[in-house]
């Protein structure tokens, strides 16, 4: 049987990112996202949720998303699901799933920027942005 763990969330920080370095010097980034929903219910009342979920980064990704991220700024995670299981001190059994992040970008408008990154100066040069759709009812013409 084949197997498949991959996730991708998009959603907002629910805490600040919590950096910290394994015995081999590897850094470990934790966070929390909330991932929002909003629907109508059968009498047309608009309903909100939300979904809350623990990550973790490793390496030069967990140090970029410390450096950048904050509570509350966007970010688009991709990664897989990680069950931990263990013993509190007071004999319990815990357990835990968790997204460990293999990719993530940042998401969010203008005002979302981390301080420490430049502002983007508009370039009167730059063409117009360009989106084409693919067909898929005509392969032969792939926009790329």
């Amino acid at each position: 049987m084949a197997n498949y763990n991959k996730v991708i969330l998009a959603g907002n920080l629910t805490r600040d990112p919590q950096l910290s370095y394994l015995p081999s010097q590897a850094a470990v980034c934790e966070f929390g996202l909330a991932i929002n929903r909003t629907w109508k219910d059968k009498e047309g009342a608009k309903k909100e949720s939300a979904c809350f979920v623990d990550c973790k980064a490793f390496g030069k990704q967990a140090e970029t998303i410390n450096q950048y991220l904050r509570k509350g700024r966007g970010v688009l995670v991709d990664g897989r699901l990680d069950f931990s299981q263990w013993e509190d001190k007071g004999g319990q059994k815990r357990s835990k799933l968790r997204v460990v992040v293999e990719n993530f970008q940042f998401v969010g408008g203008q005002e979302d920027k981390p301080e420490s990154a430049p502002a983007a100066k508009p370039d009167s040069t730059a063409p117009a942005a360009e989106y084409v759709l693919y067909d898929a009812a005509n392969p032969d013409e792939i926009p790329f």
